[in-house]
């Protein structure tokens, strides 16, 4: 894995200005009148797999934003989108939210690329200037609209991905799992979704062990969970520690089957072959991953198909597309827009977007159905939308096309 610092951030700056120039000459925005301003921020400086997911999270808000503006835009206000880089860090990005908003042309949406740690530092920002965000990288109330009313997560949370886990599990006719995640805040809180979703699907936990992400051994670990006797195990890594993970099942010599999250999903460790991945050898022979359907090729999904040929014509999809949430942004605001009378007014369309009629309305494509409510703003995604699939090569950032053998 890569970074593309500098070609990535020309990439960015010209794709932005293309998509303001489609907005039209009036910036006012605050009357409706104007462009419908965007701010979508991302670590696009920053190293491994950080980088080459946020580059992914930038290509779909520019390819949503632009299959938007093709049929009208939010409310008839074409969309301006401005792309920060904030080096996935929390303090840049807080400074460069805060230069916005006091600049007087204050975004209409805010769209956090992730990690989670930018998204709970500009969440309480965002949410005292009366402004509208999607989030894809969830902290822990990051749903709650009590403390945050207008922000919404695109990505589904730790409980969302450990239920479908537990099901695939069950489906395969596990009954004593074990649990192995990293110490980071989302490694910690599906550590403890997956004890509850195991407790709810009357299974038996073997262990749930917890390794340092700093770590280079996680022997220790995979060794008591073989000793507790776990058939299979769930597994939360990404990046690097999920090689050394890999590494350390194979000095145990356990061929235990093993079924990631979407952060080994979102790991391209698992999509390449040797030397810049561990695809097609012994160590991912019991691996399979939790993707979402659009992350898998389909040739009869017209609008997953869409929105991967417009992410593609404007720059290379070289992480798994698990992170193309952004994409869906626009489609949920542009019907929470239309039921609501108004794109201004930012508390009308978050009420849009908690009822059923809008959330069916809107043509999303990374997930099918959003399921926001009154009590959550999670995304709450239909069974039907995640598969477990083995690792292929990737053909603009899905698994399973043809054209990758």
């Amino acid at each position: 894995m890569t970074t593309r610092t500098r070609s990535l951030a020309a990439a960015v700056a010209v794709s932005a200005l293309a998509l303001s120039a489609c907005g039209g000459s009036d910036s006012s925005g605050s009357d409706g009148d104007g462009p419908f301003r965007v701010l979508v921020t991302g670590g696009l400086s920053a190293q491994g797999a950080l980088a080459a997911n946020a580059q992914t999270s930038v290509l779909a808000a520019q390819a949503g934003a632009q299959v938007q503006n093709e049929v009208g835009g939010i409310g008839g206000r074409q969309i301006e989108l401005t792309v920060v880089d904030d080096g996935g860090d929390a303090t840049k990005a807080v400074t460069e939210l805060r230069n916005a908003i006091s600049s007087g042309n204050a975004p209409d949406l805010f769209l956090n690329s992730g990690p989670s740690s930018v998204g709970a530092a500009v969440l309480p920002i965002l949410n005292q200037n009366d402004i509208l965000s999607f989030n894809i990288a969830p902290t822990q109330d990051s749903t709650d609209p009590s403390k945050f009313p207008l922000n919404f997560d695109l990505a589904p949370g730790a409980g969302d991905n450990a239920d479908g886990i537990v099901e695939h599990m069950r489906e395969q006719g596990y009954s004593t799992v074990g649990v192995i995640h990293g110490s980071t805040a989302y490694g910690e809180e599906f550590g403890r979704e997956m004890e509850r979703a195991v407790d709810d699907a009357g299974l038996r936990l073997a262990r749930n062990e917890e390794y340092d992400v700093a770590s280079l051994d996680m022997t220790p670990q995979l060794q008591s969970l073989k000793n507790a006797g776990a058939e299979a195990l769930a597994v939360d890594a990404y990046g690097a520690p999920l090689g050394y993970l890999l590494q350390s099942l194979q000095r145990l010599d356990w061929d235990v089957p093993l079924i990631g999250n979407t952060s080994v999903a979102g790991t391209a460790l698992v999509a390449h072959a040797p030397p810049n991945g561990v695809l097609g050898t012994p160590e991912v022979a019991n691996l399979v991953v939790q993707v979402f359907a659009s992350t898998v090729y389909d040739p009869e999904d017209e609008a997953v198909n869409t929105m991967v040929e417009t992410m593609a014509s404007l720059g290379t999809i070289t992480s798994p597309l698990i992170l193309a949430d952004n994409y869906d942004a626009f489609p949920l605001v542009a019907a929470a827009a239309e039921a609501a009378g108004t794109t201004t007014d930012a508390e009308k369309l978050a009420q849009a977007l908690e009822t059923p009629e809008v959330l069916e309305a809107a043509k999303t494509a990374f997930l099918p159905r959003y399921h926001f409510s009154a009590d959550s703003h999670g995304p709450a995604p239909d069974a039907d939308a995640l598969r477990f699939i083995a690792p292929t090569a990737l053909v603009d950032g899905q698994f399973g096309n043809p054209a990758a053998s």
